[in-house]
């Protein structure tokens, strides 16, 4: 099984300063896979790590609509990687058997594509299980 690469999206940004911002992407045009769910998470104490998961087959974008969020995530082979996100027109693309946790700034506000529906039995929520199950993957 190969696992795509995490990357940075540039979604197209639109106006000027003096009227405001748009982004905009169409589907699947830079977003790597169809919308099944969107959800949003805000009001995050600064001292919270959320995340802490992989999932087996869910592809993400996550979007930082406001505020800042550093993303650190953990690769099948062992590479760690933290991203900053504080530029609404910027995504990260998380593919499946990546795990992932998020810290936020108070004021952060992030937006998530995800390519499937919930589905609890997606989620690896147990970073040994996680370490077992991607070294079968690696």
């Amino acid at each position: 099984m190969t696992i795509p690469d995490l990357h940075l999206i540039n979604f197209l940004k639109l106006g000027e300063p003096g009227i405001g911002y748009i982004s905009v992407t169409q589907q699947e045009q830079l977003v790597p896979f169809e919308v099944k769910r969107i959800f949003w998470t805000y009001y995050t104490p600064e001292s919270i790590v959320r995340g802490r998961h992989a999932h087996y087959i869910t592809e993400q974008v996550l979007i930082a609509v406001a505020g800042r969020i550093t993303v650190t995530t953990e690769r099948a082979d062992g590479s760690i990687q933290s991203f900053r996100l504080e530029d609404p027109s910027i995504g990260l693309y998380v593919p499946p058997y990546v795990w992932h946790t998020m810290q936020y700034s108070h004021s952060a506000v992030q937006l998530v594509l995800a390519s499937s529906v919930y589905n609890e039995d997606d989620y690896i929520r147990d970073y040994e299980k996680f370490k077992q199950v991607w070294g079968q993957k690696a």
